[in-house]
């Protein structure tokens, strides 16, 4: 039998686990009951187990019966804080929901882990399984980087790979491509100091807010203004606060916002430009501002040899049609990008919308309502199996 036959009599024991993680979702880089299951799934099988220190993770090696080098495989296990309305029998009821998918990664992950046990024999080298808290904006990765991951089998990985799904994409479909794939994230903090007055008189006192809300304004001109269309950059404002009553003009106001760019230099300049923009704008109003810009993570650049290797793969084992390039990078962003940035590697997606489904109208990853096919489970723990035997093998 192949590992794709393997995988799909594995398909309702997945189904079980990705169920009992769905139904207890945890959030950040703490999840004790979500390493616990990780590590009741992988118990018997010939790993090297390790948890980490700092954060809930679970990094596990396969030695396989033949020399050869290392291939690493992540998986991500956190959720979000969501309030589940999805209505399914297995939903979240407690506060928090795999709004992402994770819960899928996490259920993939553990099946590739036990196809290539039952295989170990004949793995030329060895696998690493990443079982990685806080992707959702706690640097998981980087943490897992800082405890050694990349050395769990005594020497570093020759590639990675990562699967994620996507609840508003074709059915069964995997979609790469060569190059940047997700965007390097910032975020961008102010805080406009004034002076507070009374609504009446606004010359008595030094209002934050219309320079505040001209700084919003300014971000956006200068996105457009001062940044190639060619390597561009986003800011949202997603947050904005100032005041608490109509007459009366507070002393403060401050906004925090995302900043996405596809390229460390284009990363480098917003970074600089936004914040002597804000400045400016608070001086020319004769207020002060506090402005922090935080690098968050680098662009997710795919390897281009490995995401080949990654298509031919998928066409192989799956059919020539279940593999799409992928013609432009999306403006998420990804901490897997801190593997990709030391190992050469790649990252696909794999379109998890119910079979049938319109997945274009489809609430997307995220959403409350986004909903994930655990018919895809079997595809995704074959993919990482097969892209682990055969490079290794190559």
């Amino acid at each position: 039998m192949s590992l794709y036959d393997d995988a799909i009599a594995l398909a309702p024991d997945l189904v079980r686990l990705r169920h009992d993680l769905h139904r207890f979702p945890e959030v950040g880089l703490e999840l004790p009951r979500t390493q616990e299951r990780v590590l009741a799934a992988l118990d018997g099988l010939p790993l090297e187990v390790r948890q980490g220190t700092g954060l809930s993770s679970v990094t596990a090696v396969l030695r396989g019966g033949r020399p050869g080098p290392v291939v690493l495989l992540r998986g991500d296990m956190d959720a979000l804080p969501v309030v589940e309305k999805a209505p399914l029998p297995y939903a979240s009821a407690n506060g928090a929901m795999h709004a992402c998918g994770h819960d899928l990664h996490t259920t993939m992950l553990a099946g590739a882990a036990r196809l290539l046990a039952a295989r170990r024999e004949q793995l030329h080298g060895d696998v690493v399984f990443m079982f990685q808290p806080g992707e959702e904006g706690w640097d998981g990765a980087g943490a897992m980087l800082a405890e050694g991951v990349l050395d769990a089998a005594g020497r570093r990985p020759v590639a990675a790979y990562a699967v994620h799904v996507a609840s508003s994409m074709p059915h069964g479909r995997f979609t790469s491509r060569r190059g940047p794939i997700l965007a390097a994230s910032g975020a961008l903090n102010v805080r406009v100091h004034g002076a507070g007055g009374h609504g009446a008189a606004p010359h008595s006192a030094k209002d934050p807010i219309p320079a505040a809300c001209e700084m919003v304004t300014s971000l956006q001109t200068m996105v457009t203004r001062r940044f190639d269309v060619f390597d561009p950059v986003v800011i949202t404002v997603g947050s904005f606060h100032a005041g608490a009553q109509r007459n009366v003009i507070p002393e403060t106001a401050s906004f925090a916002a995302t900043v996405r760019s596809f390229s460390a230099a284009a990363q480098d300049r917003v970074a600089d430009a936004a914040v002597r923009l804000v400045r400016g704008i608070a001086q020319a109003h004769g207020l002060r501002a506090e402005v922090e810009y935080v690098p968050q993570y680098p662009v997710t650049e795919t390897d281009g040899a490995e995401t080949d290797f990654l298509a031919e793969t998928a066409r192989e084992v799956f059919g020539e049609e279940r593999f799409a390039a992928m013609p432009n990078p999306l403006t998420g962003a990804e901490d897997f990008s801190r593997v990709l940035a030391t190992v050469p590697g790649s990252f696909v997606w794999l379109g998890a919308a119910p079979k049938g489904a319109n997945w274009e109208v489809l609430p997307p990853n995220h959403s409350p309502h986004a909903r994930f096919d655990d018919a895809v489970l079997a595809d995704g723990a074959a993919l990482y199996a097969e892209l682990a035997t055969r490079r290794l093998a190559a």
